[in-house]
């Protein structure tokens, strides 16, 4: 069944219009905007699920000239992203309004929360590189104003700038990927399929190849692995996630457990099949093991729980990429299996977290337990998350860490890979016993000893258990029949990932396996190693307190401060209020770009060039040759602009001889205002602006300077002629034949300039009218100069209240008496 570009566009659609109308809504609804968002989710869950079984792209023509479209793909893997973030969205919209209950900014925040929402799953169904590109950028922008909601701490503007340099800049680097794709793509698959994603994954093969011959296999990988490991936290770019955690608990659980950070993984997910291979093993299993491994340590060493929250996050979003990094059909089955568990546990326990941090009044750890007594609901949905999220069985999460360490083994049975064979499978339980560990210590909340310190904590309303509660039931649905999942969803993902996808079946094992082993090695050490979790934690903290390069935040802080200090310090030279500093630093940057811009596209190419010139052509230059070195030994600004309009004027005598009288009477006119203006003007300069000139440093800079603006014009000139078509093009002949009958005139210049091109020349004529009204206006202040001065003078003789020394001021005369008329 193909899609229904109707109803893919109104799912997209329709969040960015209710993100329009938040203020409309809120004005209407107040704090109860939330359940209008509520609303808006569930409405364009409804619209996609409607497309459920269907596959295939539907298309909006954008740009045709350049074949780029509002191109959707519509499949089981996009229907599996998009339907989450719309179904955990309905969730969070109705979380919200008890939660955000009294907070000023409700607008901005909701209407960004919509608009996150249209963001991710304009995302899920893009098929096109320059759609994925926006959407992927929009899903920054909107983070960057929901992670910086509290706009008057510093911590919040902290993390979210933070978040938006590392996911934006990432983007960057996917944007060059993108493009490198694009010109592959419209070699192989032809120019209409420069841009379509869709093509590119149905001849997977053709364009790994064509991407090898061409060299660009690895530069792409390596630049899709950046953009895709910045959105998902990936080691050693992770430390915006926990950073966001400022953010409201809404959305940490939504953009940041969810949807969001899952973006890279998706993305990675959907271009698998092109790009798996040795080096896709090799990149992507190791920077998920690692990442897996590494967080899950840091989030050990966590004192609040949405730290420990985030650093998890980070782990299991490794989890996914390693799981996608293995190039076996349980590769994939893993990547699917644990994006869709994880976003049911993960988004419950971040909820779970608000719900204590809104009733306790505190995150901190170690000043929680024994909430059972106080939360008992909340306790149950927090016994069936914390349990699926540390993998023990029969949750729902050990079924798809299940999948990772049975990937592991089978690379290292299958693949030549040496002693990363050994390292995979131990780096994976490695990394899931300090999971298991985190995962107790997050229960333990609520199960073990409550503090005495701990006040009165309250029930929550029911609008903040629901949404927690919805989630743990499906995930103990899954638990108990995960094949329910994978049945309804979960396979139509994976053959969408995989290379050689099966039909997948998931269960509780029934006889052991290596992969049984692990899990029984994760889970029995995970429980041994709980009681010694305090010396784990302080120990941990310890190392990474003592040793700042491995801190979180301490590269970015030192390249962040040190890019703004030497910022500074630049602009303080740059800046110092010199006319010549300005001139120079803005004639040099634009030759560089210019030649480097040349160089790059291979415009600058040698070649012969013949002179040939009648006898008053080269009399009309050796004028402007002479007047440009009398240019250069003029005593005064003044004699320089005076000798330097010798070289206008010679232009314009250069277009006579060459019979164009039109364009020899504007370089008249320019050349005279310029003249006239820098006239004018040349007398205000600042004397400090001609102190140097003598100085053979400054010679020296302004000769090369100048030899580098007379190189950069030379090639341009050069460059921009040396691209005339061959023979006459299309214009040019409708021009020559149109002039006649269309315009009236037989002369082709004046008929472009005055009827085909008339708004051109009506903006050279303004421009001409606004020069010389800035030259009148000129004359008539510099005229009015002393004017001024007397007017601004105070009346009869007094004298301002600046003017007036302290004595005069306060009426005491400095014979010791006062002045006014009480003495007098």
């Amino acid at each position: 069944m193909s899609p229904d570009l109707a109803v893919v566009v109104a799912a997209v659609a329709l969040p960015f219009v209710a993100a329009a109308l938040t203020p409309v809504f809120f004005r209407v609804l107040g704090e109860g905007t939330g359940f209008a968002g509520t609303v808006v989710a569930l409405s364009s869950f409804g619209l996609l699920a409607t497309q459920y079984g269907s596959e295939g792209s539907v298309s909006l023509e954008w740009i045709p000239s350049l074949n780029i479209a509002l191109r959707f793909y519509v499949d089981g893997w996009a229907l599996l992203f998009a339907l989450l973030a719309c179904g955990i969205g309905a969730l969070i919209f109705t979380y919200s309004p008890a939660y955000m209950h009294g907070e000023s900014g409700l607008v901005r925040y909701y209407a960004a929360l919509l608009a996150f929402m249209g963001s991710i799953v304009g995302v899920a169904l893009a098929a096109d590189l320059v759609a994925i590109f926006l959407f992927w950028e929009l899903t920054s922008l909107a983070s960057f104003v929901l992670i910086g909601y509290y706009t008057a701490d510093d911590s919040s503007q902290y993390a979210a700038r933070m978040a938006m340099f590392i996911t934006v800049g990432g983007g960057l680097f996917l944007l060059v990927g993108l493009l490198l794709l694009s010109i592959v793509a419209g070699d192989v698959l032809g120019p209409g399929a420069a841009f379509n994603l869709a093509a590119m994954l149905e001849e997977p093969d053709a364009m790994a190849a064509a991407l090898r011959e061409r060299g660009l296999f690895l530069p792409v990988l390596g630049l899709l692995a950046i953009g895709a490991g910045t959105k998902s936290a990936q080691v050693p770019l992770h430390f915006w996630l926990p950073n966001a955690m400022a953010a409201p608990t809404p959305v940490s659980a939504f953009l940041h457990s969810a949807t969001m950070v899952k973006v890279g993984v998706y993305f990675i997910g959907r271009v698998r099949p092109m790009l798996v291979g040795p080096e896709w093993l090799f990149l992507f299993a190791t920077l998920g093991l690692t990442t897996m491994t590494v967080c899950a340590i840091m989030a050990v060493a966590s004192t609040d729980i949405k730290e420990l929250l985030a650093y998890s996050t980070a782990s299991h979003l490794g989890l996914m990429v390693a799981g996608f990094g293995f190039t076996s059909v349980y590769g994939a089955e893993t990547g699917v299996f644990h994006l869709f568990n994880h976003a049911l546990f993960k988004a419950a326990l971040f909820l779970v977290a608000g719900i204590v941090a809104h009733e306790a009044g505190t995150r901190e750890i170690d000043k929680l337990g024994g909430l059972r007594h106080d939360l008992p609901v909340t306790a149950v949905i927090t016994t069936v998350v914390a349990l699926s999220m540390a993998g023990i069985p029969p949750f729902n999460g050990f079924y798809s860490k299940e999948l990772l360490f049975e990937a592991a083994v089978e690379a290292s049975h299958h693949h030549d890979i040496g002693l990363l064979g050994v390292l995979y499978p131990a780096v994976a339980v490695f990394g899931s016993i300090f999971t298991v560990l985190y995962s107790l210590r997050f229960l333990s909340l609520f199960f073990g000893d409550r503090p005495e310190a701990l006040g009165h904590v309250h029930r929550p309303p029911v609008t903040l258990l629901v949404p927690p509660a919805v989630l743990a039931l499906l995930a103990a649905v899954v638990s108990v029949d995960p094949q329910i999942a994978v049945d309804a969803i979960v396979q139509s993902g994976l053959e969408a990932t995989a290379v050689d996808p099966q039909e997948m079946h998931v269960g509780l094992p029934t006889s052991y396996s290596t992969p049984v082993g692990m899990s029984a090695v994760t889970i029995g050490v995970g429980l041994v190693a709980y009681p010694f979790y305090g010396r784990i934690h302080d120990g941990v903290r310890g190392v990474v307190g003592s040793t700042p390069p491995i801190r979180p935040n301490w590269w970015y802080d030192v390249i962040v401060e040190g890019l703004s200090d030497e910022g500074r310090s630049f602009a303080e030279y740059v800046h110092d209020g010199h006319l010549r500093t300005y001139a120079s630093w803005t004639l040099g940057a634009t030759c560089a770009l210019a030649l480097t811009g040349f160089v790059a596209a291979g415009a600058i190419a040698p070649a012969e060039f013949g002179l040939e010139a009648t006898v008053p052509i080269a009399l009309v230059l050796l004028v402007a040759v002479i007047g440009a070195v009398a240019v250069a030994r003029s005593d005064s600004h003044i004699a320089g602009v005076l000798t330097l309009s010798i070289l206008g004027f010679m232009v314009a005598i250069f277009y006579i001889l060459a019979s164009a009288p039109d364009l020899a009477l504007t370089q008249l006119v320019v050349e005279t205002l310029v003249l006239v203006i820098f006239l004018l003007v040349i007398e205000e300069i600042p004397e400090s602006d001609v102190i140097g000139i003598g100085n053979v440093g400054v010679v020296v800079r302004d000769a090369v300077l100048s030899v580098a603006v007379g190189v950069t014009a030379f090639v341009t000139v050069l460059v921009s002629t040396g691209v005339r078509p061959d023979g006459s093009s299309d214009i040019a002949r409708y021009y020559a034949e149109q002039a006649v009958p269309e315009g009236g005139g037989s002369n082709i210049v004046n008929v472009t300039l005055v009827d085909f091109r008339g708004f051109d020349t009506l903006g050279e004529l303004a421009v001409v009218a606004l020069a010389a009204i800035s030259i009148l206006t000129l004359i008539v202040m510099r005229g009015r100069g002393d004017d001024d001065e007397l007017t601004d003078m105070p009346a009869d003789g007094e004298l301002s209240d600046d003017e007036l020394t302290d004595d005069e001021r306060t009426g005491t005369r400095s014979d010791g008496g006062t002045s006014g008329g009480a003495d007098e």
